[in-house]
Order: C-alpha cells, then sequence, then structure tokens
C-alpha cells in the first residue's frame, strides 16, 4: 500500500472519530449519546493545551496526558500529527487540494514556494505562551483543535439539531454561532488563497510540532543533492518546506507526497540529514519574537484592568463548578464542549461580557436557553478537559450528604427590579418566579397586597347576593375573573372583600354575597381591589440557578435577574447573607 493512502486512511479515521466524539457530546438516553465516550480524546492529544495550562497554573491535568504521547512521537519522527492525525488539517488538505485542481503545473508550484511569513505562526506561539505565562490562557482562540471543536459543536451541529432533530430533543441557539461559523469559514476559506494557509501562516500548534520536530532523527530527506528540473515535490508539498533544495525540517507536515510521487527515488524518510542540506526552521528575526513578547505586557494590563475587581460585570455567571475567574481563564480554552453538553441550552459563548480574555469562554445566559440551571444536571464539568469547570457529584451541586454542611452550589443571586416586575411596577398579579423557584423552602417568598386597580374606586353598582351590576362599563385592561380580583364597598376595609368569580358585560359574579348595607352607607359604590404576591427574595437560599429569570413573563430585560453576588466560586461570596 502506498504511503499517502495510508495517510489518507489516517486522516479520515482521526476526522470521522473526531465528528463522532462531537456527536456524543449529546446529554441523553441514546446509546451513541454521552455515555462513556472519550469524547474528549481528540482535545487530550493537544500538545500546546498541555503546555498553556502548565505555564498558567503549575498542574496538568490528568486526561491531557494523552500529549505525551504526541509530543514523544513527534520528537522521533517530526510533524506527524498535521499530517496524520489532526482533523482540521485534513479539511485543509481537502479543501486545498480541490482549489488547485484547477491550476497549471507553474501555477501548483508557486503556491506551494516557501514564504518567509511562513514564520509568523512562531511570533504567534510566542505571544500565546507569553499569556499563559502570565495565568491567561488564550491559546484556544486559533489552536486549531479547539477552534473545530467550537466552530462544530456551536455553528455546524446546531443545524443538524435545527433542521432535522436528530442529535438533541429541540432546537438549540446559540448567541454568536454566526461569528464563530463565520471565523471557522474563513479559515477555511483560505486554502483558496493557498493550500493550507492555516497550517502555513497561523496555526500556533503547527508551530509548536515544527519547534519539537527539528531535531527528530527520522525525517524527509534526499539521497542526492543532484535533481532534475521536473519539481513534482513542490508541485505536492503540502507545507511549503523546500523539498527540492534545502528542506525546511520544521515545516514538513509529513504529508509524504514528495515521497510518493518522486520519478527517481531521491527522496526517503530515513534516520539521517538531507544530502541537498537543511533548516531547522523559517528565518525567524530577533524583532519579530520582541513583538510577540508583548503578550507579557498585554497579560499584565488584563491583570490590572480586568474582572476580578470592581470593576467586574455583575451580570456575567459562569456554569457550576466553574473556578474562580482568574484560574477558570488559566485553564479555559473555548472548545465549547460544556456548551454543547448543556440540556438546557444556558451555556453560550462569552462576548465581550467577559472582557477581551474571555471571548467565547462559557457564560450563562438564562433567556436564550430552555430553562435554567436544573439542579439535577452536572454534565458541564463532566465534559470540561482542562476542569476549568470542575467535575462536581450531585450531592455536591445539591448541599447534600457530606456537602450538607457546605450548602448547594451557587451560581450567584437573583434580585427583583421593582421598576419591571408586574406586581410592583403595574399593579398585574404574576407568581412565575416563586412558582418556579426549585429550592425547598423557597428563595423567593412572597408578600401579599391588595390595591385598588386604576378606574376602580368608588364604582356606582347595584348587589343583590352574589351577583353585582355596574353602572359603567367594567374597567378594560385587567380579567377581573382570573380569581385575583375582589370587590369590596368603597371605603371598606380588606375584611369586606369578596373573590370576583365571573364577569358578563358590567354584571359580576362573587364568591360570596357582598353586605348590601356596605352599599348603602358608601352611596351604593364598590371599589375592585386586585391581590398581588409581590416577590422577595432571600439571598441565604439563592443558589442562582436562573428558574426565575428564564420564565419571567416580562420580555427584554427580565424583572428578576442573577448577578454573580454570592457564588460559590468566590470563596467567601461577594456580600454578607
Amino acid at each position: 500500500m502506498r504511503i499517502v493512502t495510508v495517510r489518507r486512511i489516517s486522516q479520515v479515521f482521526f476526522l470521522v472519530v473526531f465528528l463522532w466524539f462531537c456527536v456524543a457530546a449529546t446529554l441523553g438516553a441514546a446509546w451513541w449519546q454521552l455515555r462513556g465516550w472519550p469524547i474528549n480524546w481528540i482535545l487530550d492529544l493537544d500538545p500546546l493545551t498541555s503546555l498553556a495550562t502548565v505555564l498558567a497554573t503549575g498542574t496538568l491535568y490528568a486526561t491531557l496526558t494523552w500529549s505525551l504521547v504526541v509530543i514523544g512521537l513527534t520528537l522521533l519522527v517530526g510533524r506527524f500529527f498535521c499530517g496524520f492525525a489532526c482533523p482540521l488539517g485534513a479539511i485543509h488538505q481537502a479543501t486545498g487540494w480541490l482549489a488547485r485542481r484547477g491550476l497549471t503545473l507553474a501555477g501548483r508550484v508557486e503556491a506551494n514556494r516557501h514564504r518567509r511569513l511562513q514564520a509568523v505562526k512562531y511570533y504567534l506561539l510566542a505571544f500565546f505562551l507569553a499569556l499563559a505565562f502570565m495565568g491567561s490562557v488564550q491559546t484556544g482562540l486559533i489552536d486549531p483543535l479547539p477552534l473545530l471543536h467550537r466552530s462544530v459543536n456551536l455553528a455546524l451541529l446546531p443545524l443538524a439539531d435545527n433542521g432535522l432533530g436528530l442529535l438533541s430533543d429541540g432546537p438549540r441557539f446559540y448567541f454568536s454561532a454566526w461569528f464563530i461559523g463565520l471565523v471557522f469559514l474563513g479559515v477555511v476559506g483560505l486554502n483558496l488563497v493557498l493550500p493550507r494557509f492555516f497550517c502555513r501562516f497561523i496555526c500556533p500548534l503547527g508551530a509548536l510540532f515544527g519547534l519539537l520536530g527539528r531535531f527528530s532523527p527520522w525525517r524527509i530527506g534526499k539521497t542526492s543533492d543532484k535533481c532534475g528540473e521536473c519539481c513534482i515535490c513542490e508541485e505536492y508539498c503540502e507545507g511549503a518546506c523546500r523539498p527540492s533544495g534545502t528542506i525546511i525540517v520544521g515545516e514538513c507536515v509529513m504529508c509524504l507526497n514528495c515521497l510518493d510521487r518522486c520519478p527517481a527515488g531521491r527522496v526517503t524518510f530515513a534516520g539521517k540529514a538531507s544530502v541537498a542540506g537543511e533548516a531547522g526552521l523559517p528565518d525567524l528575526s530577533r524583532r519579530g519574537f520582541i513583538v510577540a513578547g508583548s503578550g507579557l505586557l498585554l497579560a499584565s494590563m488584563w491583570g490590572v484592568g480586568g474582572l476580578a475587581g470592581a470593576g467586574r460585570d455583575a451580570g456575567l455567571i459562569r456554569p457550576p463548578g466553574a473556578l474562580d475567574e482568574e484560574r477558570f481563564l488559566a485553564r479555559c480554552i473555548r472548545c465549547g464542549q460544556c456548551m454543547r453538553i448543556c440540556p438546557g441550552n444556558i451555556i453560550q459563548p462569552a462576548l465581550l461580557e467577559a472582557g477581551v480574555q474571555g471571548l467565547w469562554t462559557p457564560a450563562v445566559n438564562y433567556r436564550i436557553g430552555r430553562s435554567g440551571c436544573q439542579p439535577n444536571c452536572i454534565a458541564c464539568g463532566q465534559v470540561c478537559p482542562t476542569a476549568a469547570i470542575r467535575p462536581l457529584s450531585l450531592d455536591e451541586k445539591q448541599g447534600a450528604g457530606d456537602f450538607a454542611d457546605q450548602g448547594p452550589i451557587r451560581m450567584g443571586t437573583a434580585f427583583v427590579d421593582r421598576g419591571r416586575c408586574l406586581p410592583w411596577a403595574m399593579d398585574r398579579p404574576c407568581l412565575v418566579c416563586h412558582e418556579l423557584c426549585p429550592v425547598s423552602p423557597k428563595a423567593i417568598f412572597t408578600r401579599t397586597a391588595f390595591e385598588t386597580i386604576r378606574d376602580g374606586r368608588a364604582l356606582a353598582a347595584k348587589a343583590q347576593g352574589t351577583s353585582v351590576a355596574l353602572k359603567t362599563a367594567a374597567p378594560a385592561g385587567v380579567n377581573l375573573a382570573s380569581g385575583d380580583y375582589y370587590l369590596r364597598g368603597s371605603g371598606q376595609p380588606e375584611a369586606a372583600l369578596r373573590r370576583i368569580t365571573g364577569l358578563a358585560g358590567a354584571g359580576l359574579t362573587l364568591e360570596s354575597p357582598l353586605d348590601a348595607d356596605g352599599l348603602t352607607t358608601a352611596g351604593g359604590r364598590v371599589d375592585i381591589v386586585v391581590r398581588l404576591e409581590r416577590p422577595f427574595m432571600d439571598p441565604a437560599r439563592c443558589i442562582g440557578c436562573g428558574m426565575c429569570e428564564h420564565a419571567c413573563p416580562v420580555s427584554g430585560r427580565r424583572a428578576i435577574r442573577v448577578y454573580s453576588e454570592n457564588e460559590s466560586r468566590s470563596g467567601a461570596g461577594q456580600m454578607l447573607i
């Protein structure tokens, strides 16, 4: 079997496994859904994630030890991962092959010519590692594996969810899916400019592999410094590493096309240097690394004006089990796994509400999803590949069993906006937040108030038993028969209230007879009163699940909203309870 056939089989295998794990990262009862599948295995192979989190935290998360295998093989044979295993690399290679099919021989050779700007990815690698050293992991923005996971999880699979309903039990929406999808299309579309453009000029993971593989004992080379003018190796080279001359070892992506295509058999893969000469890496300038080192200064600026201080956006809610903000940003790689698995669809990719350094990190949005954070769900922490969201047990989340003393995990605290709350601002009955609060005893409690409605004071009426005939039309805009409205003789105390149970024109039906003497005494006039259950919040019991905010009937800015005060991840919390 030809070596390029082996490579293509390997690429297809890893791409299919990647897509399968993305599909399997769905919460449900089907056999193919989350049932012990190692859905993070492709992410666990990423050495850049491991290196960045080690620099930021000083620790290596257990599952990321798989990346040590990749590092070992790269030190031995070079950038095999780019050519044989990277699923995004396979997509780039396929689209680049399609894009250059119409080119002439000279055009294909020119497209694969080495360019000085291929050094840019090494500067990007230095920049992101400098940020990680200062405690902010930003590699997930352009690291190919988190980028592809994020794009498929949040932009592509929701198309199948919404159109076919095969993967989830309902449509899924992500606030910035269009932006994420646009970035992905742009990254793939660059192959129309040059084959594997992202791999050659941008990919920081490829730069790391280039550094690791530059001294690998087994590598592509030539057995003779003499070569014809066929340029076939240059025509099919995927890495633009100059295989016909002095090969740049760190740029070879192990496509092995030159080895397969050379008509003279002068290209080999062996444990010795190329006879035609070698260069370890592209020409790298000191100036470029100085610019890349600005990551240290930038991370310092983020630390000065970051999210941890008084200027932090209190509306930023992280998923249950998320580490404190500093450690969270030192681990999160923006892969979108937690967003994909969330059954309520409330974990969303953040834009600027989490600050520049929090772009595409998971943030909770109770208005977009199907519900609040379900008290019996711990899925997000189970799929996080770096423990930025640590895995919780149900007992720990609910504050039961061994965790009864510390209480449940609190994501924040709900606050009632009396300027928008229907019972407070508009004298309209509403009990939604109180009814849906899952805490027992409920964190939301109510206090009853009776208010005379507008246009419902001292109305002329005639009473006979449980029937009352108003001499004018009943007030418009209210549902008097809802059971929340009462009638009483004008000026009488609350003890004289009678519930209104029916409405027919200007005639009212009461639950019990109204005191006729009261009508006579008041000159035959009545008041229409509404009973209001006005909500109050007990911060000692609120867990910030957002059930109330999600269900609040006030459109737009909800009348009850969850803020990060009192969240468990901030240690002692931000306010007294």
